[in-house]
């Protein structure tokens, strides 16, 4: 049953899902789910406030130590807690280390807030989710667990099919199109309670000829150039695509912009 509530303020925390990549905006910000919630929500409710603590690359444990203090000190109605993936798409992963960390921040936060959101999160077709597939649905039960522990919800995008499809993803096979953040925004929309905007926001794309073998080796060749080999050479000098980035929005102020 949907109870449409009046949420007052919005808080989300994480890494480059959450600042917004690869939803571009025509000003070369990024816009993303977090912001199309908040949007919504604000429609709502005047003198909504919304902070975006997330940047791009961070690991859990800089998320801990740069983002969840600030967050819980903010007090919000909601807080959204979406982090760790980084950690297990990195060649060596403590994951005891990573679900110690996730435990640490969901303990910080769900008594700070009315409600924490918690995500499993979506997970492309392809090798590369092969290949980091145990590392993954590990860190999703530990978050089930959480969530079950401290009254969080969880938003399962990792099981919803049409974020499974390539064609929701960007060249750079990592982040997600404008239509892909698009569901992201409705899922936890209708998880908070909202009534449903996108019933169908699970189902897959209609069907579409693949592109030719030519057409996919040109674009192999295009994401190693730009995308895979400058990810690599991040990871081999200890350097991450978000170092040196402000938060997207620091403060807890009034959210401003068209609602979504």
């Amino acid at each position: 049953m949907h109870t449409n509530p009046a949420h007052t303020s919005l808080v989300a925390v994480g890494d480059s899902f959450t600042e917004g990549m690869s939803d571009l905006l025509p000003d070369g910000s990024y816009r993303g789910w977090a912001d199309l919630l908040a949007g919504r929500m604000a429609a709502r409710t005047p003198g909504f406030r919304y902070a975006n603590l997330a940047v791009r690359g961070k690991l859990i444990g800089q998320i801990v130590e740069e983002q969840v203090g600030v967050a819980a000190a903010m007090e919000a109605d909601v807080i959204t807690l979406v982090g760790g993936l980084n950690d297990t798409l990195r060649p060596k992963c403590d994951m005891g280390r990573v679900r110690g960390l996730l435990e640490q921040a969901v303990e910080t936060l769900a008594p700070s807030c009315k409600q924490l959101v918690l995500m499993r999160s979506p997970g492309r077709q392809g090798p590369v989710l092969e290949r980091f597939r145990p590392r993954m649905e590990e860190l999703f039960a530990c978050v089930d667990e959480l969530a079950e522990r401290h009254g969080a919800v969880v938003v399962d995008l990792y099981g919803a099919p049409s974020l499974a499809d390539p064609r929701l993803w960007d060249v750079d096979r990592l982040h997600l199109t404008p239509e892909g953040h698009r569901r992201v925004a409705e899922a936890v929309w209708q998880t908070l309670g909202y009534e449903p905007e996108d019933t169908e926001w699970r189902t897959p794309m209609p069907a579409t000829a693949p592109p030719g073998w030519a057409m996919r080796r040109a674009a192999d060749v295009r994401f190693a150039r730009q995308h895979l080999l400058p990810w690599i050479g991040r990871r081999l000098t200890g350097r991450s695509s978000g170092d040196g980035l402000p938060a997207k929005r620091p403060e807890l102020l009034p959210y401003e912009g068209p609602a979504a």
